[in-house]
């Protein structure tokens, strides 16, 4: 079965003084073999975490068993994407959060997103791995993210704004 895992996508509103424009941030971390350095192509993911056998329920005889359980284990999943979150940043939103649903990763890997406003100080950040975490705006985010990601930024920008 594949594995799942749970994150928050979350954001800061910010707006241009010169311009008068609404602008979306959102918090990345830089994955643990990226290259130092920097906001490298697709380097860069939102925290996240791989949920324990425990949290997903049963073990499903089949692939349509397997979709079930994990809609069936949408709570849990928000308590792990919320855990992760807290042990990769630092940052504990306190909601709402909003689903942004899932995709599937490479190696068959299940990943679910929900978003959530915090603006939290850069300086906290990191959760103790200076350097790991940063606030991206939309156009740089969506060239620092994993490919398979870039959908969960497409997503908050309508779910943002509503």
């Amino acid at each position: 079965m594949p594995s799942v895992s749970a994150g928050l996508l979350i954001y800061r509103r910010r707006g241009d003084a010169a311009s008068g424009e609404r602008l979306l941030e959102v918090l990345l971390v830089r994955l643990g073999g990226a290259r130092p350095g920097g906001k490298h192509a697709g380097s860069w993911s939102i925290p996240k975490g791989e949920a324990e056998p425990h949290e997903l329920g049963s073990e499903p005889a089949t692939v349509t068993a397997a979709k079930a359980r994990n809609r069936a284990a949408g709570v849990d999943l928000l308590a792990v994407a919320r855990r992760e979150a807290r042990a990769e940043t630092g940052l504990a939103p306190e909601g709402p959060f909003r689903p942004l649903g899932g995709i599937k990763a490479h190696h068959h890997r299940l990943v679910y997103a929900w978003a959530a406003e915090c603006d939290g100080d850069a300086v906290a950040i990191g959760g103790g791995a200076e350097g790991r975490a940063g606030w991206f705006d939309l156009v740089t985010a969506r060239r620092a993210i994993v490919p398979a990601q870039r959908r969960f930024i497409d997503d908050l920008e309508v779910v943002a704004w509503t």
